[in-house]
């Protein structure tokens, strides 16, 4: 099969999209099937040699060290590169509409070299051109955003409500092009139901198919530093609920000498650096990011504790990563997380920080029990997520979506109705 995988932002140190990109790509090329990834900045490193890269220039806005920079007057190449930044000066983010518009665009002369193309939750408008070409089109929702801009507005004060409203004006248009697509992939089934629920999807075109970890990698250590807690956050939002960690670790701290390894990109005088100053616990926490696998892996597999104190989470690609390493999760029971650990870790009501720091405790001082999860966990990684196993599902919902568009009628809108939802609004 010839696949195009299409995702806007794809380095892997973005987060969890950019993980799967990587590692789905090469499950699908170790399957004989042929694979070229199409993405936005910051493009992805270490792809499999196999998997053929191409590059989808936009005006990178965000980009460090200069995120929200004003572009020169020769970077401005095509109206979508206008209205990129006229977007980005209101106070939204373009990135999923302009790359699935650019994407759309490079694949109008190339459609035919394709069987499927496989969006990676950009769902912009541009797909939709996509679709009245009668191209096979797949769709992978992490989670709906629609989540993430519900619990930022409710933690915005007043006066920044509008612009973090603004910020998210893109979620009715991926609710709208969600409904358009035949087959919608889902990384577990808590995210599968809110997609249905936020995005008003159709349920039976909705598949599950989970994320999937390299068990060689992630894999347990002989060595665990005392004391040593890891948190990942791929983002600096209050979803990710480090602010509850900080302080359960604050009263953790005043029994057990305890520090956290925090992977993450903090904003600058954010929430996040504030409030560590406020609980005066700076000398407990530790900041990372860049990490390689190779890192990550050593730091997961070191630590006493893994903490995930999100608010919501559409899987969690990395309690699954600290399972696999043997390392004991304590866990919000929020989104799709209890589903993703079972019995294997401790789980908490979600922005707890007392919940949180007494299962912190108990563990620290149950050395058997930190093994019984670690090994329970190790187990867990190794017979559900495996990569392999995420390609061959995936392609059989390509098969899906190639046979919807052969039997389909000749609508643009065939595959669902226009209607308006909460979603819309």
């Amino acid at each position: 099969m010839r696949i195009a995988l299409l995702s806007y932002r794809s380095k892997a140190h973005c987060g969890g999209q950019g993980v799967y990109v990587r590692y789905l790509s090469r499950g699908l090329v170790e399957l004989g099937h042929d694979v070229e990834v199409f993405s936005g900045q910051p493009y992805p490193e270490d792809l499999d040699p196999r998997v053929t890269l191409t590059k989808v220039p936009s005006l990178d806005l965000f980009r460090e060290p200069d995120p929200f920079r004003t572009p020169r007057r020769d970077e401005f190449h095509s109206a979508t590169d206008v209205l990129e930044y006229a977007l980005t000066l209101t106070g939204c983010f373009a990135e999923p509409l302009t790359f699935s518009l650019r994407a759309a665009a490079i694949l109008k002369d190339r459609a035919g070299e394709f069987d499927i193309v496989h969006d990676n939750q950009s769902l912009g408008y541009g797909l939709l051109s996509m679709m009245r070409r009668r191209i096979p089109l797949v769709a992978t929702v992490h989670h709906p955003i629609s989540r993430d801009r519900r619990v930022d507005l409710a933690a915005a004060p007043w006066r920044r409500k509008l612009s973090v409203a603004r910020w998210y004006s893109f979620v009715p248009m991926q609710a709208r092009v969600a409904r358009r697509i035949p087959v919608v992939l889902a990384v577990a089934g808590t995210s599968a139901a809110d997609s249905v629920a936020d995005f008003d999807i159709d349920p039976s075109r909705m598949r599950v198919v989970p994320l999937g970890v390299d068990t060689d990698v992630f894999a347990p250590s002989e060595t665990r530093v005392p004391g040593r807690i890891v948190a990942i956050a791929s983002a600096d939002r209050p979803l990710k609920g480090v602010v509850h960690l900080l302080e359960a670790l604050a009263k953790v701290r005043t029994e057990h000498d305890v520090h956290l390894q925090l992977v993450s990109h903090l904003e600058p005088g954010g929430a996040t650096e504030r409030r560590i100053a406020e609980l005066g616990i700076g000398d407990a926490v530790h900041v990372v990011n860049g990490l390689s696998d190779d890192e990550l892996a050593a730091l997961l597999a070191s630590a006493e504790i893994m903490c995930v104190p999100s608010l919501y989470e559409g899987f969690s690609l990395p309690t699954i990563e600290a399972m696999s390493c043997g390392t004991p999760v304590v866990a919000s029971r929020a989104g799709a997380l209890p589903e993703v650990v079972g019995d294997c870790a401790v789980l908490v009501e979600p922005g707890d920080p007392e919940a949180l720091a007494s299962a912190i405790r108990d563990l620290l001082e149950s050395p058997a029990e930190r093994a019984r999860l670690g090994d329970a966990g190790r187990r867990r990684a190794l017979d559900r997520y495996s990569w392999t196993s995420v390609a061959e599902a995936t392609v059989a919902a390509y098969t899906e979506a190639i046979d919807a568009v052969a039997t389909a009628p000749s609508s643009p809108t065939a595959f669902s109705p226009a209607r308006t939802t909460d979603a819309d609004r």
